[in-house]
């Protein structure tokens, strides 16, 4: 029997290496807070829970974010699994910064997370711990508060596309 031979190769091609992560699907969620006065947000695929506890979770966030910056200045931070249905609200979430809440509805919390009202799941969360790792931070959260709305399917990013699990 012959073991599987895998090239080595250093200089890994960025956009070979991008669709080769693009074959693991993952969820959707909007990372939001309000920021003097007003939603400060961002959409991310990269979220996982961590640990019960004390109850954790991540997500990771490019280094070149314009977002970020801001977003972490808030006490609290919301974070809602977007449903299927939300394909539109996650690519408005990824554009224009003084768009990415028109229209959406949410709720702030006193202490400034913001969460998506038909999101599958809400967070009320605070920076646990940041972690550099190459060309992204991964962000850990501590979890404060959490509700679920167990009524749709979720989000999935596949192969830099939106789509459904089928049950």
């Amino acid at each position: 029997m012959s073991a599987l031979q895998m090239p080595t190769n250093q200089d890994l091609d960025p956009e070979a290496l991008r669709a080769a992560f693009g074959v693991f699907p993952s969820g959707v969620v909007a990372v939001a807070a309000a920021v003097d006065g007003a939603p400060v947000g961002l959409a991310a695929s990269s979220f996982t829970s961590v640990s019960l506890d004390p109850p954790l979770v991540q997500f990771s966030i490019a280094n070149t974010s314009r977002t970020w910056p801001d977003l972490r200045r808030s006490e609290r931070l919301g974070v809602t699994i977007l449903a299927e249905a939300h394909g539109a609200v996650c690519r408005q979430l990824a554009g224009p910064v003084d768009r990415r809440f028109a229209g959406i509805p949410t709720t702030t919390t006193p202490l400034g997370a913001v969460t998506l009202d038909e999101g599958l799941a809400r967070f009320h969360c605070s920076i646990y711990r940041e972690v550099e790792a190459g060309d992204h931070t991964i962000v850990l959260l501590l979890l404060h508060a959490v509700e679920a709305d167990d009524t749709a399917q979720p989000l999935v990013f596949h192969r830099s596309a939106f789509g459904s699990i089928a049950i």
